[in-house]
């Protein structure tokens, strides 16, 4: 079976040193991958790379989605495909309602125009279901959010854009433990709306994966993915902290 989101032997560079140095991972459909290192490992890279951040350069490599190569790919033709990425940090965008942000975006994402009414059904019976004050919908986008509204913003987005791969990176960066849970919450039930979503976890801490069991936990260290294997990896991890792969 074909993998849905397979990086291979991606090689990138920023401000002319090389950071990731051969990095491979593919996850299947419906699979949820957590990709873990500590600071300076290159996952900040890995998640601005899979945007289409024109500052990283792939030197070598690619970056597939359904087996098309994407890897030159701009950041609006992988959105409009179906590939979503939620920020550590989230920008602010003042004058522009989460209602209007959302409105835009779908009909990028559909290619056709969605009425306010439509918009607003959809996005209230989500904000029940991930637990969302109604009246959020009317605020500007992140502006005033605290940490853990931010990622509840995003978690929306996502519910709504119908994506096929998410890449959640360090969603759960400064987040208490009853956000945290909200967090995780809404990723699966998302999950539960869409069985064959295949989500990348990009994460610093093991906590989340109490609330967000992955498939498979990859180990990301100096550029380079250096073990991978089921959620017993995690717990080793938390045991041991990264010194037993230094």
């Amino acid at each position: 079976m074909e993998p849905l989101f397979e990086i291979e032997g991606l090689r990138v560079a920023a401000e002319g040193h090389e950071i990731l140095k051969g990095v491979d991972l593919a996850v299947n459909a419906g699979e949820v991958h957590a990709l873990m290192g500590p600071n300076g490992s290159g996952k900040s890279t890995l998640a601005n790379t899979l945007l289409g951040h024109p500052d990283y350069n792939v030197t070598g490599g690619a970056v597939r989605f359904h087996g098309e190569d994407i890897t030159e790919w701009s950041t609006e033709s992988r959105g409009k495909a179906g590939l979503f990425l939620a920020f550590q940090y989230p920008e602010e965008i003042p004058g522009v309602s989460v209602v209007q942000f959302l409105r835009q975006a779908l009909s990028a994402r559909k290619g056709t125009d969605l009425s306010i009414l439509e918009l607003r059904v959809a996005i209230m019976e989500w904000m029940a279901r991930l637990g969302i004050d109604p009246s959020f919908g009317d605020r500007y986008l992140n502006e005033g959010f605290s940490g853990g509204e931010k990622k509840r913003n995003e978690i929306l987005q996502m519910a709504l854009l119908e994506p096929e791969f998410a890449i959640l990176d360090e969603t759960d960066s400064g987040l208490d433990i009853d956000a945290l849970k909200v967090v995780a919450k809404g990723v699966q039930e998302v999950r539960t709306d869409r069985t064959d979503l295949g989500v990348l976890l990009i994460t610093h801490y093991q906590r989340i994966l109490q609330y967000l069991e992955p498939d498979i936990v990859h180990i990301l260290f100096d550029g380079r993915i250096v073990e991978s294997g089921g959620p017993d990896l995690a717990h080793r991890l938390e045991r041991e902290g990264y010194d037993a792969w230094r």
